[in-house]
């Protein structure tokens, strides 16, 4: 796979052996981002359960501390009171079935997360098969399916990130962005790690936490020790 210039210059000053001290792995990756834009700051964890199964399934919602510095679009299916609270805490938009016959006849996906009520959970259900392979169909364990859509709202907005496990057993999440600097950077990381430790499924055997990889959008990938959390 050809590389360019810069990534190649960046990769020369990273041990691909060696596992850094989360501080120090963001510090690299500030350090080595060469982009003329601000890069978006990845974290790629590998766990040692199987998807496969549904008692070691890994998936949750948390907000981060600092954000992960970009504007999130949300959608709200609610009506009367809860539909105006939305719009109050900053929903992007609101609706019933108006909303889903747009994304049906429309194909229209301006958005980035989904929040519903309980009661419009019937309404949104029609939208599986277009919102499910998006990552998008809301889900009381991330907190998009909530009788409080205010307060989902809001705190989307401040940074709440869902994360779940892939069919290869590897959570994949921003974690913020490279002008954030690595303190940011590692308040985040630890916010985000802590969660998914404590996701630990029971079923879970042997070590969980294999490999832990952070990367900006354009840089290579910084491995991240997770001993002293683990």
């Amino acid at each position: 796979m050809f590389r360019g210039k810069k990534y190649q210059n960046s990769a020369k000053q990273i041990d691909r052996t060696t596992q850094y001290e989360a501080k120090e792995a963001f510090e690299l990756i500030c350090k080595t981002a060469s982009a003329k834009f601000d890069e978006t700051v990845e974290l790629h964890v590998k766990l040692g359960v199987d998807s496969r199964h549904a008692d070691q399934q890994v998936r949750g919602a948390v907000v981060l501390p600092h954000g992960t510095g970009r504007t999130v679009r949300v959608l709200v299916f609610a009506k009367g009171d809860k539909a105006d609270a939305a719009r109050e805490a900053g929903a992007d938009y609101v609706g019933e079935m108006d909303m889903v016959e747009k994304i049906q006849k429309e194909n229209w996906f301006d958005f980035d997360v989904v929040v519903a009520s309980p009661d419009m959970m019937g309404v949104v259900g029609r939208l599986g098969k277009l919102l499910g392979p998006k990552g998008l169909m809301p889900s009381p364990k991330a907190g998009t399916v909530t009788p409080d859509v205010a307060k989902a709202v809001q705190e989307v907005k401040a940074g709440k990130i869902e994360y779940r496990l892939d069919k290869t057993n590897i959570i994949h999440c921003p974690i913020g962005k490279v002008s954030f600097g690595a303190e940011k950077l590692n308040d985040n990381f630890n916010t985000l790690m802590g969660a998914i430790i404590k996701a630990k499924p029971a079923a879970a055997k042997g070590q969980y936490v294999k490999s832990c990889v952070t990367a900006s959008t354009m840089g290579p990938g910084v491995k991240v020790s997770t001993a002293r959390m683990v």
